[in-house]
């Protein structure tokens, strides 16, 4: 069959597009041809993928969105395929994979009348409408039932077109593929003194995975602790706002600011601790990374795979309603108590040793070719 993936951009190192390369890669793996729409592609290009940039001249992203999925229809009509998986909400798809919160829940929770007003509003509405609403045809792949909640409330949608998927951890990422003494190696190359605390931070998009509330957590530290804690901020994005905020609270040289790195199974191997109070996650493939490479994590409850940690018991689950200071009161614990750090580490290795956090692609690939009601 000829697979159609559409995805807006794709650069290595988001979540959504990690999901997307491996669930490709394993349909075309099973003899399949891949055929992908993006506006943009960073980073290497699979050979046996046929990847086609889509030209775009809006402004705005709503915009060309809009251009998009237009261009695409009608590419798709000359070019027919077997099957169009979409990565981003959209009309006209046969398979949707949720790698994103419900729209309508987050505007009924965070916007006010005169957004709904809006061009950009009226968008994104509009698709996901498209892709949810009773009576469409597109299977649905979902990572929570929380998202599941969510879209039924709107949408009404049927029960018999989600799909929950388990989670999708490269299998390299687990902790005992990691080369001998990974963790006093990698805490060399990267001029980390072994008594120094490593705080991890993962993930692009700075202000909604909650980057300012990281640094706050450091600021309020004692200085005996902070003066040999640093942070590390791993994500593409713009950090200029956050390193702003870390001189303001007078942490500037404990907060180190990186771009996308392939390195991150070495962070986690020479990191103490993962850092993820997100404001706003579906998700968050990254704890599941940390849980398989024993690192602990203290991560908000928003985010859609907390209750993973929670069940490993490998860390701190900060609850709603958010209070900044639960967050400092969990951190400074983590940090004075290296025996709890040890426990919730070996408790993350042993889940990582008896719970699928591996299969997503393949279940994925099952229904995308399987059949649109597998």
């Amino acid at each position: 069959m000829i697979i159609a993936f559409c995805l807006y951009k794709y650069f290595p190192f988001g979540g959504l597009q990690r999901d997307f390369m491996r669930i490709a890669q394993t349909v075309a793996a099973r003899g399949h041809r891949v055929r992908v729409y993006t506006q943009t592609w960073q980073g290497e290009k699979p050979d046996n993928f046929e990847i086609i940039i889509v030209p775009i001249k809006a402004r705005t992203n709503h915009g060309r969105n809009a251009e998009y999925y237009c261009w695409v229809q009608r590419h798709l009509q000359q070019h027919p395929v077997d099957r169009v998986v979409g990565f981003n909400k959209m009309p006209g798809l046969d398979v949707y994979y949720a790698a994103d919160v419900c729209y309508a829940e987050k505007v009924a929770k965070e916007k006010g009348f005169f957004y709904r007003l809006t061009a950009r509003y009226r968008h994104y509405a509009e698709f996901e409408r498209a892709t949810f609403e009773k009576g469409k045809n597109t299977q649905l792949l979902m990572l929570t039932d929380k998202q599941i909640g969510d879209f039924q409330k709107y949408y009404d949608t049927e029960t018999e077109r989600f799909h929950i998927l388990p989670p999708g951890i490269y299998p390299e990422r687990k902790y005992n593929h990691q080369i001998p003494d990974a963790r006093a190696i990698f805490r060399k190359k990267n001029n980390i003194d072994e008594q120094d605390l490593l705080l991890l931070q993962v993930g692009s998009d700075f202000k909604r995975k909650g980057v300012d509330r990281s640094i706050e957590a450091l600021a309020a530290l004692p200085d005996t602790i902070k003066r040999h804690t640093k942070l590390f901020i791993v994500g593409q994005d713009q950090p200029r706002r956050f390193a702003t905020l870390a001189e303001k609270k007078g942490v500037h040289e404990n907060v180190h600011f990186f771009a996308g790195r392939s390195d991150i199974a070495q962070l986690m191997a020479a990191a103490d601790l993962l850092l993820h109070p997100a404001y706003q996650e579906a998700a968050g493939i990254v704890l599941l990374e940390a849980i398989a490479a024993g690192l602990p994590v203290i991560v908000s409850s928003v985010c859609g795979y907390a209750p993973y940690i929670a069940d490993a018991n490998c860390g701190d689950v900060i609850n709603e309603p958010w209070q900044q200071r639960t967050l400092n009161e969990a951190l400074l614990k983590a940090l004075q108590n290296s025996h709890l750090r040890e426990k919730w580490a070996a408790n993350a290795r042993n889940y990582a040793d008896v719970k699928d956090l591996y299969s997503l692609p393949d279940r994925a690939a099952d229904i995308i070719i399987g059949g649109l009601h597998g």
